[in-house]
């Protein structure tokens, strides 16, 4: 609740004012029995008797008032709760993504996506939900309830013992159903989280689900969570709808009991019927309160479990402070240094094993292995996703970890395997919100081998793209991403895997392209081809996370049979002319 009342402190006077009206117009509420019983029990009487019907005007004018001064009030005090509602879940929604953005990758595999996608969004719409109505309603509905209380005891003591008799067996069936509701709505929150994870799946990968005829196991696999989410829905609705019947049996009692005392009380003379009347709307005001604070009770149950998790977002780490361990303060000569560095994902078995390799400034390494090799984590270990395990790692001559988070990501170009495009222009997507001017973009393109089919395109470099860029082929896809790794001339070039879907012509001219750079970037190439590496300064063999063997591609063909292996398949003859 801490992190709720952060974000609703700047808007505290928007609440203040909204609970000011609210409360005011809830008492115009409160008024209108009040002033019926003396209409009927009093003023009707006496007109009866004299012929003056003016206080019957006066009085059915006050109650009409009464009742226009609570509809304006109630309708202002809605609209302010939904203001400062929308204002504070606005700052928290933007603080939760931008958090999101700055967890490690540890933490992101931690929480995994589909659950940072559904606290982004369902719950966050649950707080809203609860915040609002806790404004709208919880403000309201004490006054009515205990405003009527006191009115009724004010009116008729007897019959008030009555309703107080009922109302602690109310209060503690309500704390009851609550204790249980909020862990089954967090349940129901993790059930949603795995349905998410299972659409996300799906929509990603829907071409390959048609082109294998898994329809029909992918439906059954969403029917399966599909009614997990079903059953913890139940199960928490059936044990929060439990609040109702058990209230209205035991507020129907009383106002059973109610009645009936208060016809014996008419018929003894000890009472009048306006008051009994009067009494009876405020008994009906304290239900409906009643009925509100349980439905306040149901969605604060949601309200509270979206809020701890979001909350559970936003009180961890960010990347930065995660990485902020000073490193030894050693330096190194070459651009791009590990030493006897090893890394674990989950502390058990090593991914990398005593990897040791060292890259001079403006040198282009290349990365080679079977998948699953730890190519891809070699990468992620240099832009210090992840720490090592053991062992150091220098770049730009500095221990990586000495270097501030913003500017070591700042010295990198990097086409990963998997990038995406956004909906946007081709060449939005190739400065990415960078400060790029026309001729670096162009220059970029050309380098990338890209600029040809862009200048093809309808509208070229203002053509506008389709989610993930489907409206390109994969090596046009290709080709764009290196342009955006290369535009900006950056320090450290990384290209994972990134010319996959490229022919071999196009592959070496791109190649070259960047070995002519000047300044030229340090490289590092990961690629399952020996053409994309072969002319590497230092070509680095994994297998099963260990560095097998280091050397150029000569030296490699003489010494690795692995690679010798891999370049005479791909290869075939070339090699030996």
């Amino acid at each position: 609740m801490k992190m709720l009342l952060h974000y609703l402190r700047p808007v505290r006077w928007k609440i203040a004012r909204g609970v000011s009206i609210k409360f005011f117009g809830s008492l115009m509420e409160l008024f209108l029995p009040s002033l019926l019983a003396y209409l009927l029990d009093t003023a009707v009487p006496n007109a009866r008797a004299d012929g003056n019907l003016r206080p019957i005007y006066i009085y059915s004018g006050l109650m009409l008032l009464c009742a226009l001064l609570a509809l304006i009030g109630n309708i202002a005090a809605n609209r302010m709760a939904s203001a400062s509602t929308r204002d504070a879940v606005r700052i928290m929604r933007r603080d939760l993504f931008d958090k999101t953005l700055r967890l490690s990758d540890a933490r992101i595999n931690a929480f995994s996506v589909p659950t940072l996608e559904m606290r982004l969004t369902g719950d966050t719409y649950n707080v809203h939900r609860m915040v609002g109505m806790m404004q709208r309603m919880g403000i309201r509905a004490p006054i009515m309830l205990i405003g009527g209380v006191v009115m009724t005891a004010v009116m008729e003591p007897v019959l008030t013992l009555i309703l107080l008799a009922t109302l602690p067996v109310i209060a503690w069936v309500m704390l009851s159903v609550t204790h249980k509701g909020v862990p089954l709505y967090d349940k129901l929150q993790q059930k949603n989280d795995d349905m998410v994870r299972i659409v996300r799946e799906n929509i990603t990968g829907i071409r390959v689900v048609k082109a294998l005829s898994k329809t029909e196991y992918e439906k059954e696999r969403f029917d399966g969570i599909n009614t997990d989410v079903s059953d913890a829905e139940t199960k928490a609705g059936v044990t929060m709808a439990l609040t109702n019947p058990v209230m209205n049996i035991l507020l129907n009692s009383g106002l059973t009991f109610v009645i009936l005392a208060g016809a014996y009380r008419v018929n003894s003379g000890l009472t009048q019927a306006g008051t009994i009347i009067a009494f009876m709307s405020y008994f009906t005001i304290i239900l409906n309160a009643m009925m509100t604070v349980t439905r306040m009770f149901i969605m604060c149950s949601k309200g509270i479990a979206s809020a701890n998790r979001i909350a559970e977002v936003l009180n961890v780490d960010t990347e930065a402070e995660e990485l902020a361990e000073s490193g030894s303060g050693e330096t190194r000569e070459d651009m791009l240094v590990f030493e006897n560095v090893c890394f674990s994902y989950n502390g058990r078995g090593n991914n990398l094993e005593d990897v040791s390799f060292s890259l001079r400034k403006g040198g282009t390494l290349g990365i080679i292995g079977a998948t699953g090799s730890g190519k891809t984590t070699l990468i992620k270990l240099i832009m210090r996703f992840y720490d090592a395990g053991s062992g150091k790692i220098f770049v730009d001559g500095r221990d990586i970890k000495d270097i501030p988070i913003s500017e070591l990501r700042g010295m990198f170009g990097v086409a990963l395997q998997n990038d995406f495009l956004y909906a946007d222009t081709v060449g939005s997507n190739i400065r990415f919100e960078r400060d790029i001017d026309e001729a670096e973009l162009r220059s970029a393109a050309e380098r990338a081998q890209a600029a040809e089919f862009i200048a093809e395109r309808k509208d070229g470099f203002e053509d506008m793209l389709t989610q993930s860029g489907h409206n390109l082929s994969g090596g046009q896809r290709q080709r764009l991403l290196v342009a955006r790794a290369l535009a900006g001339d950056p320090k450290i070039l990384i290209l994972d895997d990134s010319s996959s879907a490229l022919d071999y012509r196009t592959d070496a001219a791109m190649r070259s392209a960047i070995a002519d750079m000047s300044p030229r970037p340090t490289t590092v190439v990961v690629a399952q081809r020996v053409s994309s590496v072969m002319n590497s300064d230092i070509i680095l063999v994994l297998d099963d996370g260990k560095a097998i063997a280091k050397g150029t591609h000569s030296e490699l063909m003489q010494t690795c049979e692995v690679y010798a292996q891999i370049a005479q398949t791909q290869m075939g003859g070339e090699e030996d002319e």
